[in-house]
């Protein structure tokens, strides 16, 4: 009865001035409503990296091209030393299905009066059955073809869009365009292509769009685009997932052999999972969304100041009427407990209007963003609990205040 009581003394506390309620309340709102579409952003991003590194499959293996170090000083810049030598001879790894080379880089491609931004990657045919990659039109370049150098080209769906809006794209050519450095220079090179496929939408897979791209043969890109002999990374597919760690073994063995690597000198390569990127991908990407969450939270404690602020001011306009219930018999506790009330009531409607557009506006940026939105009851609570928890720190204070003032001196208040 008695805390009924005190919230309907609060309730006509607030409404008998709304707009300062409501100003009050905003830093809450915001903070909290922040807090939250950080959170669901968030969890949305793990959730699509998650499904698309594993749509790749779970039994690949991934060596990148390392950097050559001496006592944690880098002595030699990116290692460049991958070669389509080196995934040939992976393919005899017992327990390996199929190795393939690929490098990429940024290009500029023209078709006709349209142009678009890309990625141009380089690879070999078993591209497509390795990282499932099938041509939704057309067909994917044959191992003939990249033995022979030949200038065929696989559009990502996004590319094929921005090229050929209205037309066919399949027999079209297209004009690739890169920079080279050679010599200390920059040139630029250019290289026609015929498309022969379209790729099945993908989408991102972590931080690579794989609708986005232009796959030609890796023969191609090496000795006729981009003018070099090295390969950027190496896809491993495993035979059988119980034994990535010992193919992985082998595979840094093998390497180490190839480049002529002493006992003392460091892998002058890297080799990942796919459950090792997608772990350090989420990791991340939860550092990520703690991080913009406390910033977000920052306004939720600009929020918190400004209720104590307000409920400072409340206990001056109101001195009188505390000095008369303390007069007819109302406790230090009865005081405190009252004015605790206010801010808590403060706070917590806040934070339930703060939740609510956070989570519309969370949807409303996903769908535009096109990635899923996560609210889970766990942020929800939180959220709620955080801006209880904002009023009673926040309003603590000034509750106290209230209570200790003396009886005579707060009747005498003018």
């Amino acid at each position: 009865m008695r805390l009924l009581r005190s919230f309907q003394m609060a309730w006509r506390a607030l409404l008998h001035n709304k707009s300062r309620a409501i100003l009050t309340m905003l830093g809450v709102i915001i903070g909290v409503s922040a807090v939250m579409m950080m959170l669901s952003l968030g969890g949305g991003a793990q959730i699509l990296v998650t499904d698309q590194i594993q749509s790749l499959g779970s039994n690949l293996l991934l060596v990148f091209a390392g950097q050559i170090t001496s006592g944690g000083v880098q002595t030699g810049g990116v290692n460049t030393r991958l070669s389509i030598q080196d995934a040939d001879a992976i393919t005899y790894v017992p327990g390996v299905v199929a190795s393939v080379p690929s490098i990429s880089r940024p290009a500029q491609v023209v078709a006709g009066n349209q142009n678009a931004s890309t990625t141009v990657l380089g690879t070999k045919a078993e591209y497509e059955q390795v990282l499932n990659s099938p041509a939704e039109r057309g067909s994917f370049f044959s191992q003939a073809e990249v033995e022979r150098w030949e200038r065929v080209a696989v559009l990502g769906p996004s590319v094929a869009a921005k090229l050929f809006p209205d037309e066919d794209p399949i027999g079209q050519d297209i004009l690739i365009t890169v920079s080279n450095i050679a010599g200390g220079n920059q040139n630029a090179v250019r290289v026609s292509f015929r498309v022969i496929g379209v790729l099945v939408s993908k989408g991102a897979a972590g931080f690579i769009n794989r609708d986005d791209q232009i796959i030609i043969p890796i023969t191609t890109a090496q000795k006729l685009l981009f003018g070099i002999r090295h390969a950027g990374s190496i896809t491993v597919q495993v035979e059988d997932t119980r034994s990535m760690n010992d193919v992985a073994v082998e595979i840094g063995a093998l390497l180490r052999l190839r480049h002529n690597l002493a006992a003392d000198k460091p892998d002058d390569f890297l080799i990942f999972s796919q459950q090792d990127l997608l772990g350090t991908l989420n990791s991340i990407l939860g550092y990520f969304t703690i991080l913009l969450a406390g910033i977000a939270g920052i306004s939720l404690l600009v929020g918190g100041i400004g209720i104590m602020n307000i409920m400072l001011v409340s206990v001056t306009e109101r001195t009188r009427e505390i000095g008369l219930r303390k007069a007819i018999g109302a406790l230090k506790r009865d005081i405190t407990f009252q004015f605790l009330v206010e801010a808590i009531l403060l706070s917590t409607t806040g934070g339930a209007i703060g939740i609510l557009l956070g989570f519309l506006g969370s949807q409303a940026i996903a769908s535009a963003a096109g990635f899923p939105a996560v609210i889970t009851p766990t942020s929800v609570l939180l959220g709620f609990l955080f801006s209880m928890a904002v009023g009673v720190f926040f309003g603590f204070y000034p509750a106290r205040r209230a209570a200790n003032l003396n009886p005579i001196d707060a009747l005498r208040y003018e």
